[in-house]
C-alpha cells in the first residue's frame, strides 16, 4: 500500500474511533431531529381559493455590541473579528395562504452565510409553541449566503477546533427570527399575486466546468386588494462575495443593495431575496478581480446590488397566479464521508444533528428537502439543504470523456421532476450542507481526502469537495425529492 493510501486510512480509521467512542448524548434521535418540521401537504391539488392572503416582516438581527463584543466575520479566511457595520444584517419573512383551507406557508430568509437545521428547528420550535399562527403547513427558513455576515455555523472561529459561533448572539437570532415569521402573519392582508421573468445577461460568472448556470431573475409579486402595498419575493443565483476578504464590517453583500433599490423605487414595497443554484460556484462577473483585490470591492457590491433591483424593477409582463399553494417537505439521512465535517461537530464548532448509524463508527447527517408550487402549474420551487450543482438542476452535465472520473451522470434532474412553467432553486434551505456535487466529477484528494484539494487529469482544482458531505449528497436529495413529488401527484 502506498503512502497516500496509508494516509487516507489512518484518517478514516481516526474517524470512525472517535464516532465509536463517542457518548450517546454527541447523537441526535430521528425523533427529535424531526418533531418540529412540518410535512405540508399530502396530497396536491389544482383547487384555488378566492384570493391569496400574504403578509411580510423583517426585524434586524445585526448583533448591537460589536463594538464591545468579538463577533468573526464568516465565509472568507478564518479567524476576522468584525470591526464595524456597512449595512445591516435582516429576517425577513412572507406569509402565504391560498384561502382553500389547507393552511398557510412562511418563507423566511436571514442575512447569513448558512443556517443549520438544528437552528433552523429551533426557529420553527418558536413559531409553533407560540400559538400565534393557526393551520400553519410548512416554514422554511434559508440564508442568502452573506461571506460578510456574522457566522451563524461555527467554522470561521479564531482557530479550526473551536466554533466561531457566539451563542448568545444566535439565541437572539432565533428569537427574531421567528418574531419575524410570527408578525408576516400578523401583517397579512388579501390581495392578488403575479409573476415575472428575465434572464440577466452579463453579471455573473461560473468559476468551475460545465459552464451551467440559472441566469433568469425571478419576481413574485404580491398585490393587496386594498392598494396598501406590495410584496416581493426575488429569486437569483450568486454568491454573495462580493465585499472580498479583506472586509472587516459585517454586511449582508450584494442582496442590501439590490433589495434598497427595488424598496426605493416602488412605494410601500417590501421584498424578500432567496439565493439559487449556486454550487460549481456561482459568483457575480467580475469575481476573480474581487479575489485578487483589483477593483474597490464595496463600490462594486453596492452597483451589483443596485443593477439587480434595476433589473427587477424594469418587469413589465407579469402573469397572474391562482390562489394555489402546495408543499410538501420529507426528512433525509445523508452518508457523511467527509470525515473532516463530522469531526467538527464531534468537537462542537458545527452543531448539525447527526445519527450513528447501525455501525457505530457511522454517522449520518440529518436534513431534509422541499418542493413547492405556487398557482395551477405556474411556479416550482425546489428547496434544497445546499448549494446546489446547477447541472444537477438543469442536467447540462460533463460528459464522460470531460468529468473528473471518467463516468457520465445518470441522475433524473430537477427540471424533469416539476410540472410548472416556470421553476426555480431556493438554495441554503433549511439547512446549509455546503457543496452539492454531481458524483461524476466528485474527486477528493489522494493522500489527505476533504482536507486538501484535488487536482483532475485536466488540472482542474476540485475545491468544492472540501466543503461537500459527500459524493452520495446529490444523488441522495435528488432521489428523495422525486419520491416525495411523485408523492403528491
Amino acid at each position: 500500500m502506498n503512502i497516500d493510501k496509508l494516509t487516507r486510512k489512518s484518517l478514516e480509521i481516526l474517524s470512525k474511533s472517535i464516532i465509536a467512542s463517542m457518548p450517546k448524548s454527541y447523537f441526535t434521535s430521528p425523533e427529535k431531529a424531526n418533531k418540529y418540521m412540518l410535512t405540508g401537504d399530502a396530497e396536491f391539488t389544482d383547487k384555488a381559493g378566492e384570493f391569496f392572503t400574504c403578509g411580510f416582516a423583517k426585524k434586524t438581527v445585526t448583533p448591537d455590541n460589536v463594538a464591545t463584543e468579538k463577533y468573526f466575520i464568516a465565509g472568507y479566511d478564518s479567524n476576522n473579528p468584525a470591526q464595524g457595520v456597512l449595512d445591516d444584517m435582516f429576517a425577513r419573512a412572507v406569509y402565504i395562504d391560498d384561502n382553500t383551507g389547507r393552511g398557510g406557508v412562511a418563507l423566511c430568509c436571514v442575512d447569513a452565510v448558512g443556517i443549520s437545521r438544528k437552528d433552523i428547528n429551533d426557529i420553527r420550535k418558536l413559531v409553533i409553541e407560540s400559538g400565534r399562527i393557526p393551520s400553519l403547513k410548512s416554514i422554511s427558513v434559508s440564508a442568502t449566503h452573506s461571506h460578510s455576515a456574522v457566522d451563524t455555523q461555527g467554522l470561521w472561529g479564531e482557530k479550526i477546533f473551536k466554533s466561531g459561533r457566539n451563542e448568545a448572539f444566535m439565541e437572539i437570532l432565533k428569537k427574531k427570527t421567528a418574531e419575524t415569521i410570527i408578525a408576516a402573519y400578523e401583517n397579512r392582508k388579501d390581495g392578488r399575486m403575479f409573476f415575472a421573468v428575465c434572464e440577466v445577461e452579463d453579471m455573473q460568472f461560473d468559476c468551475r466546468t460545465p459552464i451551467a448556470y440559472d441566469k433568469n431573475l425571478t419576481r413574485i409579486r404580491f398585490e393587496a386588494t386594498d392598494g396598501s402595498g406590495q410584496i416581493q419575493i426575488i429569486n437569483f443565483a450568486s454568491h454573495a462575495e462580493l465585499l472580498g476578504s479583506k472586509t472587516k464590517r459585517i454586511s449582508a453583500d450584494f442582496p442590501a443593495y439590490m433589495i434598497k433599490e427595488i424598496e426605493a423605487k416602488n412605494k410601500d414595497t417590501e421584498v424578500v431575496f432567496f439565493n439559487g443554484a449556486i454550487g460549481g460556484m456561482i459568483s457575480a462577473k467580475e469575481i476573480k478581480k474581487v479575489y485578487r483585490e483589483e477593483i474597490d470591492c464595496e463600490a462594486y457590491t453596492k452597483e451589483f446590488g443596485k443593477t439587480l433591483g434595476e433589473i427587477a424593477n424594469s418587469l413589465t409582463e407579469e402573469t397572474e397566479i391562482e390562489p394555489v399553494i402546495n408543499v410538501r417537505s420529507s426528512p433525509i439521512k445523508l452518508d457523511a464521508t467527509n470525515y473532516v465535517l463530522i469531526l467538527a461537530r464531534l468537537l462542537k464548532v458545527l452543531n448539525n444533528d447527526i445519527f450513528r448509524a447501525d455501525k457505530r463508527s457511522k454517522a449520518l447527517i440529518s436534513s431534509e428537502v422541499g418542493y413547492l408550487e405556487l398557482g395551477k402549474n405556474r411556479i416550482g420551487m425546489f428547496l434544497i439543504p445546499g448549494e446546489l450543482f446547477p447541472e444537477l438542476w438543469n442536467g447540462e452535465f460533463l460528459s464522460a470523456e470531460e468529468s473528473a472520473t471518467g463516468k457520465a451522470a445518470d441522475y433524473r434532474i430537477l427540471r424533469d421532476m416539476c410540472r410548472c412553467d416556470h421553476q426555480f432553486v431556493i438554495g441554503l434551505c433549511n439547512d446549509e450542507l455546503g457543496y452539492i456535487i454531481p458524483d461524476n466529477d466528485f474527486l477528493t484528494d489522494k493522500k489527505t481526502p476533504y482536507i486538501n484539494n484535488a487536482k483532475d487529469r485536466f488540472d482542474r482544482s476540485h475545491y468544492e469537495e472540501t466543503n461537500s458531505t459527500g459524493p452520495e449528497t446529490a444523488r441522495t436529495i435528488l432521489c428523495e425529492i422525486g419520491k416525495l413529488i411523485d408523492s403528491v401527484k
